[in-house]
């Protein structure tokens, strides 16, 4: 690893600018209601855009956000001039929140040498670092490949196999109002509730601010947890669901997956799957 953490410090970062393998993403993506389109472009100098929502999301798949394959993946990466020995780092203009998503991807496609920048732009900001207005656009290509790696993957097919085995957890990050059906999805067509024996962590009770908690606190967050035999993380549609993917992995477990379609696939009232609330 060339950093000791997959989470980085602006400090960090800031000493290495001038590594030539270092390949800066900005993985921002509107959040539910909220979005920083109308607002200036706050980025790190030499950075590209890690389109989640367009480039990295499956568009035939009617579910939002879904992975895409392999091949789309190689194609995008190498598009953004990542090479097989790229150090890539990840931020988001929001601070933490759609940055673990692509570090999940980036995992999911085999990537060891990812990082994720604590509190993004905020966080750089609050260090007088210098920004810029800008993403910058490469001509060259990358030779970057992907190699999917379903060791960090769920799909409904695996998470309903394995939601009654007492050595998984199933993690879910919605808001406890969504978790037991006293709040409304935000998307039409989906019951209320949650997958049954999967346990309730909304996303922002790992966070402090703009960054991640304490490792102390997580540990708090996850103790419960951190004797299964495995992790899996679900949301509405796996974006928040990274968030804890990663903090999981912060504190060194092992054997962790995000649920890709989440409670968009899981709640579909036509797919009628097990739930509770």
């Amino acid at each position: 690893m060339y950093f000791p953490s997959s989470l980085i410090t602006p400090a960090q970062l800031s000493s290495e600018l001038n590594n030539s393998k270092i390949v800066l993403l900005d993985c921002t993506i509107d959040k539910v209601g909220q979005s920083l389109k109308d607002t200036n472009l706050e980025v790190i100098g030499n950075s590209l855009f890690f389109d989640i929502e367009n480039t990295f999301s499956d568009k035939n798949n009617p579910l939002p956000h879904t992975l895409v394959s392999q091949e789309t993946f190689t194609n995008g990466i190498q598009e953004l001039g990542i090479n097989q020995d790229s150090i890539i780092i990840l931020y988001d203009r929001w601070g933490i929140y759609s940055s673990p998503r692509a570090w999940w991807m980036f995992k999911v496609m085999g990537f060891d040498q990812v990082y994720i920048l604590e509190g993004g732009i905020p966080a750089w900001k609050e260090q007088h670092l210098p920004i810029v207005d800008h993403h910058i656009k490469l001509k060259q290509r990358g030779n970057a490949k992907a190699h999917f790696n379903s060791k960090w993957y769920a799909d409904k097919d695996y998470v309903l196999a394995h939601y009654e085995n007492s050595e998984t957890s199933i993690i879910d990050a919605r808001s406890q109002g969504r978790f037991i059906a006293s709040a409304p999805e935000p998307r039409a067509g989906l019951r209320g509730g949650h997958i049954p024996n999967s346990h309730n962590l909304p996303f922002d009770l790992v966070l402090e601010g703009n960054s991640y908690d304490s490792k102390e606190e997580l540990q708090k967050l996850f103790k419960s947890f951190n004797n299964s035999n495995e992790q899996i993380f679900t949301c509405g549609s796996g974006i928040t669901a990274s968030i804890l993917a990663f903090a999981s992995h912060l504190l060194g477990n092992k054997n962790i997956k995000v649920y890709d379609g989440s409670w968009s696939e899981w709640g579909q009232e036509k797919l009628n799957l097990p739930i509770s609330n």
